[in-house]
């Protein structure tokens, strides 16, 4: 039977993997990987790049933790993670981060396609260097730039299942890439006061809470017009297109609600919604891929 402190170390490292992200972007992966192929997938580059894409995710989580250490022991929200806590050095955790992306480069290159290992290399160097140790202080734009990173699941599955960068992989990103901006500011409106302590950048502490309800508004109507796109290029058919539109409509609402009720809770339903958006949106993708209706 595992002892008690062994239980907490591994929970501890579970947390620097920031599960929670890590599998929705891994659900977003896995639905590109299925869309890319007219049935069911084949099973070696469907399992591997799917631990692959994982493990690279997990490694680039790893790597904020270390980077925004001293910003997370001054916030309230981040104050009880495994580095601020002391439960694990900082050589615990670059040594765990370097392990994994290693690993998840090896799959990748030896088990799925070359491709698919150096795209996921660019998306965790980009989240974890260029976004997490330099955009993310620079400049109130830092979640829209680095947007691209976090964008590249799904294209990485697609590639992982086809050795290419198909138009409709690049879709997919796209919509994950607009969807980033009203999902991420959402949540800075709520804990500003928290970004603005630890001298971060986010768009509601350098040009106003306002402002940033707008841009949120502006986005979700953006969002509806990029979300149109897999049905207007044929990708995706009726399902898909009913689904979207709801589920856009519904986005929009909380934006404009946003608006008007101007508190933080508005703030935080505005936040979680969008995760059940993005979820619902790319199972919409999923099921009319199998189920086809069309005009």
């Amino acid at each position: 039977m595992a002892s008690k402190s062994s239980v907490l170390s591994w929970k501890n490292y579970y947390t620097l993997c920031k599960p929670n992200v890590v599998a929705e972007m891994l659900f977003t992966a896995v639905v590109g990987m299925l869309l890319a192929v007219p049935g069911m997938p084949t099973l070696q580059p469907f399992i591997f790049g799917t631990i692959g894409i994982a493990l690279a995710a997990s490694s680039a989580a790893a790597v904020n933790h270390f980077i925004d250490r001293k910003a997370d022991a001054l916030m309230a929200r981040t104050e009880k993670r495994p580095l601020p806590s002391g439960e694990l050095t900082t050589t615990n955790v670059v040594t765990f981060a370097m392990v994994l992306g290693i690993g998840s480069m090896l799959i990748l290159v030896l088990l799925v396609n070359t491709l698919t290992a150096i795209l996921t290399f660019l998306s965790l160097f980009g989240y974890a260097i260029i976004y997490t140790l330099y955009l993310k202080r620079a400049t109130p734009q830092n979640i829209v730039i680095g947007g691209i990173f976090g964008a590249t699941p799904p294209l990485l599955g697609w590639c992982a299942m086809t050795g290419e960068v198909h138009p409709f992989a690049l879709l997919l990103a796209l919509i994950i890439f607009v969807w980033t901006p009203p999902h991420f500011w959402a949540l800075a409106i709520a804990r500003r006061e928290e970004y603005a302590k630890v001298n971060i950048p986010m768009l509601p502490v350098t040009h106003g809470v306002e402002f940033t309800r707008l841009q949120i508004l502006l986005y979700t109507i953006l969002l509806l017009c990029v979300t149109l796109l897999p049905y207007l290029t044929r990708m995706s058919g009726l399902i898909y297109l009913v689904s979207t539109v709801l589920l856009d409509f519904v986005f929009i609402f909380y934006a404009v609600l946003m608006m008007r009720n101007k508190d933080n809770k508005t703030a935080m339903k505005t936040f979680v919604y969008s995760i059940v958006y993005i979820t619902l949106l790319f199972a919409a993708l999923l099921i009319d891929h199998y189920f086809r209706f069309t005009l």
